[in-house]
C-alpha cells in the first residue's frame, strides 16, 4: 500500500478528546481538499469510533487510543482507531443496530451503524481482552 501522507497520535481515554480527535484528523485531510460533507463525515465517524472506544472499550478503566490516518493514492483516505480496553467478544451482535454494552447511560448503539453509512469500508477487528481494531477508508470524490 503506498502512502502518500500518515499521521499518527495517541492520546488518552477522554471524554474531552474526542474532540481532538475531530479536529487533528480533520486538519490533517485539509490537504485532500474534500467536500463539507465528506469532512463532515469523516469527523463524524471518527467521533463514533473513539466514543466507543472511551465508552465500551476501557470502560471508565482508562488506557490509550492510538489514531492512524493515511492518505493513499486516488484520494482514499485510511483511519484506524485502535484501542487496548477490554475488546468484543461478539463483533456480529456488537455491529447490530441498536446494540449497546452500556443501556445505562442511554447510548443509541448506532455508533458503528454511523461509521459504516459515512464510509466506503469498515472493519472491525477485536480479542476479548487486548483491545478493539477499527479501520475505515473513504475515497473522496474527484476534483472537477
Amino acid at each position: 500500500m503506498k502512502i502518500i501522507n500518515e499521521i499518527k497520535f495517541i492520546m488518552p481515554s477522554l471524554s474531552v478528546n474526542e474532540a481532538a480527535a475531530r479536529a487533528v484528523v480533520s486538519s490533517f485531510l485539509i490537504q485532500c481538499d474534500p467536500t463539507v460533507e465528506e469532512l463532515a463525515d469523516l469527523r463524524t465517524a471518527v467521533s463514533e469510533a473513539v466514543t466507543n472506544s472511551i465508552v465500551h472499550g476501557y470502560r471508565n478503566s482508562g488506557g490509550n487510543i492510538e489514531i492512524t490516518v493515511r492518505l493513499l493514492p486516488d484520494r482514499v483516505v485510511f483511519i484506524r482507531i485502535k484501542d487496548s480496553g477490554c475488546g468484543i467478544a461478539d463483533i456480529e451482535k456488537a455491529m447490530t443496530p441498536l446494540f449497546t454494552t452500556a443501556p445505562e447511560e442511554e447510548r443509541s448503539g448506532l455508533g458503528f451503524s454511523v461509521m459504516q453509512s459515512f464510509t466506503d469500508k469498515l472493519t472491525v477487528k477485536s480479542r476479548p481482552g487486548k483491545g478493539t481494531v477499527i479501520t475505515m477508508r473513504k475515497k473522496l470524490a474527484a476534483h472537477e
